[in-house]
């Protein structure tokens, strides 16, 4: 996993426990919405690179087939 990505993650837990923890109902939602956001970013960012790492094991195959 990368920098970004576990970044990502970090920051959306931290959004998660601040939700928990926040008194009022408009800080929690912004929270909460922050969280979404940033889990958003962390999906992006592992589904980008299994997507890179699929394609640079299929160039690979086409390699060493040649």
């Amino acid at each position: 996993m990368s920098v970004s990505t576990q970044f990502y993650l970090d920051q959306a837990a931290e959004c998660g426990r601040n939700a928990a923890s926040a008194t009022l109902q408009n800080q929690r939602e912004v929270l909460l919405k922050a969280q979404a956001a940033w889990q958003a970013m962390a999906d992006r960012a592992i589904r980008t690179a299994t997507e890179r790492d699929r394609r640079d094991a299929e160039r690979r195959d086409v390699a060493e087939a040649l």
